[in-house]
């Protein structure tokens, strides 16, 4: 699972906190703590549910080269097996499910530890300097593109600031990490954490996130609430980058999406906006291509994205709201492997242009002093046909009866 195998962790593990407990009994462990001083080492829980699933949770730390000292939590809930990555803003290095991974071969091959990222170098592009992970987030502050953006001082006058690349807080180390099982029937399974992205003079905005699955279930739940810990308004931005390789990512695979209205991001998107929804194999020299959606939702507000591979007996879903991530955007790069053949689904506040122009646009959201927003987003494993299906069937309906927009060429600046 990109470079990180959670089947070795166990051998890392020298101080075991919790062996062979039983499901009947609650668990709450705190992993991580500035306000208490603590940070496990090595930490495993492992229960046994009532139908005899087994399931584990590993806290371990990662050593050698770029990833000395970064710190994983290794979930396995009996069905699936999941890594996040607390020193990486709570990012998910990848998920697996037998034959199922969610996650993609970056050319950054190791766990890269913030502190050696530097997310001005090449005028503002740091950021890919630890780009691997299968979701992380962009934000909070800012997401997107690099690039001036205007803003005021702390002595009220009007100033410059060169933004980076999709903002901060993916490489900020979470200050709380915490796990706890609830008995059940079913027993659920709960990572939580706290991520601060607060400077003097500037933002002051706190993720709390949780991540939680029920043990045997091939589904998790992303739970996040964005809180303005500033005493004034303050602008924010969230984008979730989940990133798509192989073996959902092949030739013949294909993107099911309910779509109001569709746009390519550049132009070369839109060279290829006929049939954006078709995957291609990897090309040589192939260029990214980045296409803007506002999807449609059902009665409950939500919609529903789905990856399926070329048979269509494999496939990932994403169900969210559209009330909370009015946007998404579709990342291509079909590049040669070595190169990075990925695809991203990103749903979001906003689409990844600078912040100037996503201003301009009317797209940034305001959380006044003390306010909090809230994003659920709910994924779900598919290993058979009739399941990929019956997900196709549903997007299908949503689409049914309504044409969507289709503009064929890039929006201008404030667009």
């Amino acid at each position: 699972m990109n470079r990180f195998d959670p089947r070795a962790a166990s051998a890392l593990l020298v101080l075991i906190a919790a062996c062979g407990a039983s499901a009947a009994e609650p668990v709450s462990e705190t992993l991580i703590s500035v306000e208490e001083n603590i940070r496990e080492w090595n930490w495993e829980y492992k229960g046994e549910a009532e139908q005899g699933t087994e399931f584990s949770i590993i806290k371990s730390v990662l050593h050698g080269g770029k990833q000395e000292g970064v710190d994983v939590v290794t979930i396995d809930n009996g069905r699936l097996k999941m890594v996040v990555v607390p020193t990486r803003g709570m990012s998910i290095l990848g998920v697996t499910m037998g034959p199922l991974r969610l996650g993609w071969d970056s050319p950054v091959r190791e766990v890269v530890h913030p502190s050696l990222i530097n997310l001005h170098d090449r005028e503002g592009l740091g950021w890919l300097d630890g780009f691997n992970e299968w979701l992380v987030r962009c934000g909070l502050e800012f997401a997107g593109h690099p690039g001036i953006d205007t803003f005021r001082d702390n002595t009220g006058a009007t100033s410059e600031r060169r933004l980076t690349l999709h903002g901060k807080i993916g490489n900020i180390p979470a200050s709380e990490v915490t796990v706890s099982v609830e008995p059940g029937p079913p027993p659920i399974i709960r990572l939580r954490g706290r991520v601060d992205e607060i400077s003097f003079y500037g933002g002051a905005l706190e993720l709390q996130t949780q991540i939680s699955m029920v043990v045997g279930s091939r589904e998790f739940e992303i739970r996040d609430v964005v809180t303005n810990r500033g005493a004034e308004s303050q602008e924010f931005e969230v984008i979730y980058h989940a990133n798509f390789g192989p073996p959902l990512l092949e030739s013949g695979a294909s993107l099911a999406v309910p779509i109001r209205k569709v746009q390519p991001m550049n132009a070369t998107a839109a060279k290829s906006l006929e049939g954006f929804q078709q995957i291609s194999g990897p090309v040589a020299g192939k260029k990214e291509e980045v296409f803007l959606i506002e999807p449609l939702s059902d009665p409950q507000g939500e919609t529903l994205v789905l990856l399926q591979n070329a048979n269509k007996k494999l496939g990932c879903s994403v169900k969210y709201s559209l009330g909370q991530m009015p946007f998404l955007t579709i990342w291509k790069n079909t590049a040669l492997p070595r190169s990075g053949y990925v695809m991203g689904i990103e749903p979001g506040t906003n689409y990844p242009f600078n912040r100037s122009v996503e201003r301009k646009a009317g797209r940034l959201q305001k959380l006044s002093a003390g306010e909090s927003a809230e994003f659920k987003l709910t994924y779900t494993l598919h290993t058979n046909e009739a399941s990929v299906q019956e997900v196709a069937q549903q997007i299908a309906f949503l689409q049914e009866d309504f044409e969507p927009q289709v503009l064929a060429e890039p929006p201008g600046k404030g667009n």
